[in-house]
């Protein structure tokens, strides 16, 4: 499994933009095969950071999502609604299980 953690600052005079991109693109990454998660949310302490959180089966779904039309649209649009440096960590995970709280 591959699993990916990005955290993109937002222009705030462009938040609204951006948000509604990154709505279509969450809505539509959902829908592809191989794709187990894809989510994105604001960061509780500071509201102009969009945080993604993805978990992919392999790296063809991975290849896959990076090659889709609504990602390389949001990958186009994305230069204009930043404020900072995006971060983006990828992992490969070999196993991984549910905690009780």
């Amino acid at each position: 499994m591959i699993v990916i953690h990005a955290s993109f600052p937002i222009d705030p005079d462009r938040r609204d933009d951006a948000l509604e991109l990154i709505e279509e693109l969450v809505t539509e990454s959902q829908r592809e095969d191989g794709v187990i998660d894809y989510r994105a949310t604001t960061d509780v302490s500071d509201p102009n950071v969009v945080r993604f959180f993805e978990r992919y089966e392999d790296e063809a779904a991975f290849g896959a999502h990076a090659q889709s039309d609504h990602f390389q649209e949001f990958s186009v649009a994305l230069p204009e609604l930043l404020a900072g440096e995006p971060t983006v960590t990828r992992f490969d995970v070999e196993s991984a299980e549910e905690l009780e709280l």
